[in-house]
């Protein structure tokens, strides 16, 4: 196992360099100049803007050549160093900081409900096929991954912010001060963005957990293991989701993904200050600091994804030899 570890962190190296040297290219091809955002606007001579304007690209050390530029960049990411915002006018450890850790907020909620619901409706799903509830839970599937979940998010808020005024329409509430009135605070704002997410995540788990529980239960040794007359729960609990783990492993490892991803279009319709909706005031503001940071980010936690995934599969499945 630490030898398979140690063998696919050294093989994700020249994938992360390749990886890193494309973005860095796209960053430079992008239209736009980000030291002339970052002069301060009261400027209003000429030469007073190109002295501020040296002394920016200098600073960044923009003035380099671009083998320079990138090799200076890696080096200062390797460090903990992302650099300046040009929209925030500072750090982009301080800009993503806190919408960080609001996203993973937001998506540990909506990954629990998200599995606990779904594991238990796609394995009775399975055992109950063509049943009523079945039918109802592939309706329900259909229906959540026909529906953008934008859409769903709009009548959420039109139902219950406009329409009952029962909950917040969107924003996050004020300092968080550990008692129980800002928790419930937290939990009015929290409750449409986790129903909507989990409601857009919910109808692929429960199709995929079925569709493999359908397949373990044609199986031979299933079979055997009712012909010796064991219980029912046992078959279904104990050996059938068992072998029916590896792709809820799958699914497991993207989620990680998601978690520290954020939800763009649904943080940007509750004005919920994730990761997803900083990327998209980046984007907009040409912000390219910030959106280099949090792809190269991406990237690597998609990579160290596939690595879990791989664990995942051999803790799950014996026949699954890490070689």
């Amino acid at each position: 196992m630490v030898k398979f570890f140690l063998r696919r962190f050294f093989s994700l190296i020249p994938v992360i360099i390749i990886i890193s040297i494309m973005l860095f290219g796209i960053f430079k091809a992008m239209p736009g100049d980000p030291v002339k955002l970052m002069i301060p606007a009261g400027v209003k001579t000429e030469e007073l803007r190109q002295y501020y304007y040296d002394t920016i690209k200098a600073r960044l050390g923009l003035d380099k050549s671009l083998p320079e530029q990138y090799v200076r960049w890696m080096w200062n990411t390797m460090q903990g160093d992302f650099g300046v915002s040009t929209a925030f006018q500072r750090p982009v450890t301080e800009v993503i900081a806190t919408p960080l850790v609001n996203s993973i907020r937001l998506n540990v909620f909506v990954l629990v409900f998200s599995f606990l619901v779904s594991i238990p409706v796609g394995i009775r799903s399975a055992v109950k096929r063509h049943s009523l509830f079945d039918s109802f839970w592939q309706v329900f599937s259909l229906v959540g991954l026909s529906m953008p979940v934008f859409f769903i998010g709009l009548i959420f808020i039109y139902v219950f912010a406009i329409t009952l005024r029962l909950l917040p329409g969107g924003g996050m509430p004020f300092m968080l001060k550990g008692d129980w009135t800002d928790i419930l605070a937290w939990a009015r704002y929290m409750t449409l963005p986790v129903i909507t997410l989990t409601i857009g995540s919910l109808a692929g788990t429960i199709r995929y957990v079925r569709n493999a529980m359908i397949e373990i239960i044609s199986k031979d040794f299933i079979r055997t293991a009712r012909s010796k007359g064991l219980s029912e729960k046992v078959i279904i609990y104990s050996h059938a989701f068992k072998n029916a783990l590896i792709p809820v492993v799958t699914l497991v490892a993207g989620s990680l993904v998601g978690l520290f991803g954020g939800a763009a279009i649904t943080e940007t319709i509750f004005a919920w200050n994730g990761i997803g909706y900083v990327l998209i005031q980046a984007l907009n503001q040409r912000d390219y600091m910030v959106v280099l940071t949090m792809n190269m980010f991406y990237a690597v936690l998609t990579l160290s994804a596939n690595i879990i995934m791989d664990i995942g599969y051999a803790l799950v499945d014996p026949r699954v030899k890490l070689k």
